[in-house]
């Protein structure tokens, strides 16, 4: 039997004396719902989808070990998002990993749209992961078309009826493997007026049918720059109704706060700025979490601006944080282009005492390469010495100088770029 009473999201009185942490591991996401935007930095907003900085596996594991040690009584660790931990499985699973080595106590639980966990469901049976938290906000394809703009399975991409069909087919073949591996099962469901609010009781009867412990039905929270940006959030009135008809069928979640990413501590409070800063100082930490790459470099044509692709880059310029400043070690040359992974793993090797690469752009392929290596690649355009600042204090990069995607398709995520300045061809 799986005992709750230290979940603060499953056990209601839990949550005035366990304090949870959400890990920031996952950016990408394999869903596009029409009611979120995701911004990886918007201190101000408490909701799902934003984080003050995104972190490594093993950054996770050393700010999760630092808010133990300043006192924080984490009774969970919990992943869920800012994207979807399942859209960026690798990362998850080995933080998840790297948390029960260390805290074999803890309790484990990820929050997952649902495309793309039946794989990785006995994996996380098998750490002892014991509570799962799935979103299903429509069953019928003609109300999920409205709901999700695209959904992206194996880099192909479906939209209307069919992607909303092809999530629920997803969704109901993951809710039955987690029961199967006896976890708690927590359905998440956005209640969306005039589209799904006729459908909650209905989701909630199916949810009990398939073995769903609990349900969570969460008010639209209107988001800048959402699809669903002027939606009216529901009322309360509408909120008492729904949850009335979902309570016929399952128990209720009614202490919902609709958490952040980064979210540390109990329940209902805002991150402190001790927390955050502990957070941001974390993530600027080498991606390997060792204390050995103490150097940073940079793809620039005169040494003053990041300018080059890292396609294009025929050296690096290398640094070191002083007293005084930032400090010019040296240029380094890169390997000739052309080479395919050779070179990236040539790359990798030249670098291996910085844990930062300023870039003006990179691929997709190189990138994860490189991170994988330790490295962390950062994209944007302006001064270096801006970019050195935010990088050494911990800081997010300024807005005005970062630069998000790839020049010929400005899509992140898609991007399959070879990293050799051709762009993706999309």
């Amino acid at each position: 039997m799986i005992d709750i009473s230290k979940h603060p999201c499953f056990n209601d009185a839990a949550r005035h004396t366990h304090e949870r942490v959400h890990l920031p591991v996952a950016p990408r996401c394999n869903v596009q719902c029409n009611f979120c935007n995701r911004k990886f930095d918007c201190a101000s907003e408490s909701r799902p989808g934003v984080s003050s900085a995104l972190l490594s596996p093993a950054q996770a594991l050393i700010y999760t070990r630092k808010l133990v040690e300043s006192g924080h009584r984490l009774s969970v660790v919990g992943i869920a998002g800012p994207g979807d931990p399942f859209a960026n499985a690798e990362e998850t699973m080995e933080t998840l990993r790297l948390i029960r080595e260390e805290f074999p106590d803890m309790l484990l639980c990820v929050a997952t749209n649902g495309l793309a966990v039946l794989p990785y469901v006995h994996d996380l049976a098998v750490l002892k992961v014991s509570h799962v938290s799935i979103t299903v906000n429509a069953l019928v394809p003609s109300e999920g078309a409205k709901i999700y703009a695209w959904v992206r399975d194996n880099r192909k991409l479906y939209r209307g009826e069919e992607g909303a069909a092809l999530l629920w087919e997803r969704q109901a073949a993951a809710i039955a493997a987690i029961r199967r591996e006896n976890i708690l099962l927590k359905i998440n469901t956005i209640v969306l007026p005039g589209i799904n609010d006729a459908s909650i009781g209905a989701i909630a009867q199916t949810m009990t049918s398939l073995g769903a412990t609990i349900m969570n039905c969460i008010p639209m929270y209107p988001v800048a720059g959402a699809e669903f940006e002027f939606l009216p959030e529901p009322t309360s009135e509408m909120m008492h109704r729904v949850r009335g008809e979902a309570g016929r069928f399952i128990s209720l979640m009614n202490h919902c706060t609709r958490c952040r990413a980064d979210a540390a501590g109990l329940l209902g409070g805002q991150n402190s700025t001790e927390t955050v800063s502990l957070l941001q100082a974390c993530a600027a930490l080498p991606l390997d979490g060792s204390d050995n790459r103490v150097l940073a470099a940079a793809a620039s044509r005169e040494g003053e601006l990041v300018n080059q692709h890292l396609g294009h880059a025929e050296r690096f310029w290398i640094y070191k944080k002083t007293p005084e400043g930032f400090e010019f070690v040296e240029h380094r040359k890169a390997p000739p282009a052309g080479t395919g992974d050779l070179r990236w793993a040539h790359i990798a090797k030249t670098l291996s005492d910085c844990h930062v690469l300023l870039v003006e752009n990179a691929g997709n392929k190189p990138r994860i390469l490189l991170e994988k290596n330790g490295l962390k690649i950062i994209s944007m355009t302006g001064l270096i010495d801006d970019g050195l600042e935010a990088v050494f204090s911990g800081e997010p990069l300024p807005a005005h100088l970062t630069n998000d995607g790839c020049r010929s398709c400005a899509r992140v995520s898609a991007c399959t770029c070879g990293g050799d300045g051709s762009g993706c061809g999309g």
